[in-house]
């Protein structure tokens, strides 16, 4: 666990020689990052630290933060490692921050229950258990735009509709390569119960962390089973080395398909033969966005971020921008909701519930057409977006559907049953009590 101070300006940094962060309090906000810039899962944790600082670095040069007050930003470097993740939030905690990003699963679930008791909200976006969607049963975390088992059922949904419909798929073989991770476990339970109500077979082949490179094993159990498709669910070096491996064992590259992980540069670890790889995606790729272009003027271009300036707009660059876009809005929106410039944990809660990033705020952030509306609310701390599928085209990433809607007459009985099921085996799990904002 090591920590970095980061995104202050002069007056800042000024204050904060003189003074321990809770006293800094009074006139900014403190957000912390948990990152992985070190170990196997670097070549996805870097990109998406990068992001994640840069626009709200970009907040702090352009705007002096947000709603007049600095944010006080500082990475705490994970490994992607549960208990040093557990560490980084110990060490946090005491500080007063408004919301805690995870950025593992595994880092997430024992989080889950000190969220309400130490007043801090998680964001694990577009990650985590499923579950915690329902914010009657979890008011302290959020998951948007999709969580996983939205991922795995508009994959599911779109191979159905290119095999003519979803009963088409009755009799087929459907291959699931996942990390061995609470990460990758997560929809095994959604897929099993898709192939026994829809009639395919599934065949499961986990990864284990220290094997992510070396996946020979894998792929000669999918040569000797020849599933249809095979579906991803990797994270780190587990993707460029799966594409890679895909292509040298001749798996048909236009039936691999993938969860929202993979960047560029995994696409490109297969070569001419990762052509036709496909992945879910929810927002754009590129530069071509005010806000963006505002991170390269502010940031980028002054040496104040990590990013190689050839990797800012790529896509896990830029999600790690749009995680920061939730956190940023979260917190102008407890600012409006609470009437205060310095919030708190419990106000950003409030502020995360009611969100609403419509196609006018999008516009008004510089975003426009960066991603599709998101509005969530007491009840929904998740979204359930669609996302569209996108295609390795050799050189980068191309857009080639409309927008997947989840399967949500599949997904959300499952969802309501597996947050139930949490809040009855975790003995003495709070009732929430949290008031819910009338917009909300």
């Amino acid at each position: 666990m090591s920590f970095r101070k980061i995104g202050l300006g002069l007056a800042a940094a000024t204050m904060l020689a003189g003074m321990a962060l809770p006293a800094l309090a009074q006139d900014s906000v403190y957000v912390p990052l948990f990152t992985y810039r070190t170990g196997p899962f670097a070549g996805s944790g870097t990109p998406i630290a990068d992001g994640m600082h840069d626009y709200l670095r970009m907040l702090n040069e352009r705007d002096g933060g947000i709603g007049g007050v600095k944010l006080v930003l500082e990475e705490c470097e994970t490994g992607y490692d549960t208990k040093k993740g557990v560490e980084c939030y110990e060490s946090v905690k005491g500080k007063n921050p408004v919301i805690v990003n995870p950025w593992s699963t595994g880092i997430t679930l024992p989080l889950i229950p000190r969220a309400s008791v130490d007043k801090i909200p998680i964001l694990s976006m577009a990650y985590g258990l499923s579950a915690s969607a329902r914010g009657d049963i979890f008011p302290w975390v959020f998951n948007p735009p999709a969580t996983y088992w939205d991922g795995l059922s508009m994959i599911v949904k779109y191979i159905g509709e290119k095999e003519g419909g979803l009963e088409k798929l009755k009799g087929k073989k459907i291959g699931f390569l996942h990390l061995d991770a609470a990460f990758g476990k997560e929809p095994i339970p959604l897929l099993q119960e898709l192939a026994k109500d829809i009639g395919f077979e599934v065949a499961l082949y986990p990864v284990a962390a220290q094997d992510m490179q070396n996946q020979s094993s894998q792929w000669l159990s999918a040569r000797r089973d020849r599933p249809d498709y095979m579906i991803m669910w990797g994270w780190g070096s587990m993707n460029g080395a799966a594409v890679k491996e895909a292509v040298r064992s001749g798996y048909p590259i236009d039936k691999f398909y993938s969860v929202w992980w993979p960047g560029e540069d995994d696409a490109r670890s297969g070569g001419a033969g990762a052509k036709g790889f496909k992945m879910l995606n929810w927002h754009a790729v590129g530069t071509n966005f005010p806000a963006i272009q505002d991170i390269q003027k502010h940031v980028v271009d002054k040496g104040l971020s990590k990013a190689p300036k050839d990797k800012v707009g790529e896509l896990l660059y830029n999600r790690g921008v749009y995680n920061s876009l939730l956190i940023a809005e979260g917190i102008a929106t407890a600012q409006k909701l609470t009437g205060k410039k310095a919030v708190t944990g419990e106000d950003v809660r409030r502020g995360m519930e009611n969100i609403k990033l419509d196609p006018a705020r999008l516009k008004e952030l510089g975003l426009e057409g960066f991603t599709d509306q998101l509005v969530l609310s007491c009840a929904d701390h998740n979204g359930h977006r669609a996302a569209f599928m996108q295609e390795w085209d050799g050189t980068k990433w191309v857009k080639i559907s409309n927008p997947i809607e989840p399967m949500t007459d599949r997904v959300k009985g499952q969802l309501e049953a597996a947050a139930k099921d949490y809040a009855e085996k975790n003995a003495g799990w709070p009732k929430r009590t949290e008031a819910c904002d009338k917009a909300s």
